[in-house]
């Protein structure tokens, strides 16, 4: 059976949707990344120390990221790309999602919401929610005349994204000034997989 590494209220909420998606049994192997990802034993698992990690068979896995590709297109139905080009562009927004997209995110989260009070920063937060502007038009641009990333069907690309930018509203982000994004948003986390997901966080 799959295992699946770390807590829903980390990177690991990411293939936690994959796995819902694809309807594929596995386990959820609590671990946090509050003290519990050093220790000797979980590094065996991941030297990086880091959240999530995916064992299928002889197969370690870290990156969300790459979970999930891998996931999509070892388990296809239907979330893999049915061209050589589309699997570029699934390639692309799920890398743009992790360099231009999650950082401004989870700062704004982290000073807004997560850290204790004490240790929040309103300056940081305020300059990652300027920072984000650039990332939000860009997709807002690329969704404009269309239902997904990569067409009219709902494929990995869009839940990789997706599972980024779902968090911008607890960082208090506005996504009001790109309603193209706002739109593909509720119809991407409205997914059945994505309420499951939710349920166990």
């Amino acid at each position: 059976m799959i295992k699946l590494y770390g807590i829903p209220r980390s990177r690991t909420i990411r293939p936690l949707w994959m796995l819902e998606e694809l309807g594929l049994p596995y386990e959820n192997v609590k671990v946090s990344f509050v003290n519990e990802t050093r220790t000797p034993a979980f590094l065996k698992v991941n030297p990086n120390g880091h959240i999530p990690v995916l064992q299928d068979g002889d197969l370690t896995l870290w990156e969300s990221m790459a979970i999930n590709l891998y996931l999509a297109r070892r388990y296809d139905k239907g979330l893999w790309p049915k061209r050589v080009e589309d699997e570029g562009r699934a390639f692309q927004w799920s890398l743009w999602a992790m360099t231009e997209l999650e950082e401004p995110v989870l700062t704004a989260v982290m000073h807004r919401m997560s850290l204790p009070a004490d240790q929040r920063d309103p300056k940081r937060a305020d300059d990652a929610a300027e920072r984000f502007k650039t990332p939000l038009g860009v997709l807002n641009g690329e969704l404009a005349g269309k239902a997904y990333l990569l067409g009219d069907a709902f494929t990995v690309a869009d839940l990789n994204v997706a599972s980024v930018i779902s968090s911008a509203p607890l960082g208090g982000l506005d996504l009001g000034p790109a309603p193209h994004v706002l739109a593909w948003v509720v119809r991407c986390t409205g997914r059945p997989a994505f309420a499951r997901v939710l349920q166990l966080a």
